[in-house]
């Protein structure tokens, strides 16, 4: 399976995509949006040996600086509705991965970009990162589910202002608001996301897996997260990954885990 527009390297079961397009800032055309699908969709769901991933963007300019805009010259309501609806679903994927995806921002993370760093479940900012909301510059709204988790990470109050006025935040604001993770020194991105996911590697992967449908639960409608808790946790206790946990305890030793 290939993925235009994305560079792909698999190490000790950490995946790193790398958005290849730097010449335009990385920014999303419909093609890189098909790639993000199939990737998240049908390749990392194959691939049980994958154990997390780390986004990121080429060059040292840019995460990803936004939408291609060329692709949104004469669009009509209908189409402008279909291409947020498929912009929704790849991101859900994204968002609903069985295992911890981090964007690493190592520069602008604007409209289409900042959606796409905050449907990752962690972010890492280089210093000298920005992150933005301009669409309503082009008199359009955000319409890859940024209206919805930006409130989700900072607040009603402060995510009413960056959308409305379009102002961009630095990366040691964004840590204060919540948006992200950490700040790191300019170039060191990936090598601090993939410190944090070879550490979540050494867990049980059933139980990484639950804790990302848990809390995803937590904002979705008609769920009851408390619930979903509940049935999580009954799962997680009938598997033989939870038995070797225990018995590894007991004996003062690493566990096995195998996923099952």
């Amino acid at each position: 399976m290939t993925f235009d527009n994305l560079h792909l390297d698999l190490q000790e079961n950490i995946l790193t995509v790398t958005i290849d397009r730097e010449a335009a800032l990385n920014a999303l055309n419909k093609v890189t949006m098909s790639s993000l699908h199939r990737l998240f969709g049908q390749y990392i769901p194959d691939h049980e040996e994958i154990r997390g991933v780390i986004l990121t963007g080429a060059g040292q300019k840019a995460f990803v600086a936004g939408a291609d805009i060329k692709e949104f010259v004469g669009l009509e309501a209908q189409q402008g509705k279909q291409m947020a609806a498929t912009g929704h679903e790849t991101f859900f994927l994204i968002e609903n991965s069985r295992v911890p995806v981090i964007a690493a921002v190592n520069g602008f993370a604007l409209g289409g970009g900042c959606e796409l760093a905050m449907a990752c479940h962690m972010r890492i900012a280089g210093e000298h990162a920005r992150f933005g909301q301009p669409e309503v510059n082009l008199g359009l709204i955000p319409g890859y589910g940024g209206t919805q988790r930006l409130v989700q990470y900072i607040g009603k109050g402060k995510a009413m202002e960056l959308l409305l006025t379009a102002d961009m935040i630095p990366a040691d604001e964004a840590l204060r608001l919540g948006l992200v993770n950490h700040v790191v020194p300019a170039g060191q991105e990936v090598a601090k996301a993939r410190e944090i996911l070879t550490r979540i590697a050494t867990k049980g992967p059933v139980a990484v897996r639950k804790v990302i449908e848990a809390v995803n639960a937590y904002f979705t409608e008609a769920t009851d997260g408390f619930h979903f808790e509940v049935e999580s946790f009954g799962y997680a206790c009938g598997t033989r990954d939870f038995r070797e946990g225990a018995q590894a305890f007991i004996e003062k030793r690493k566990p096995a885990f195998t996923g099952h």
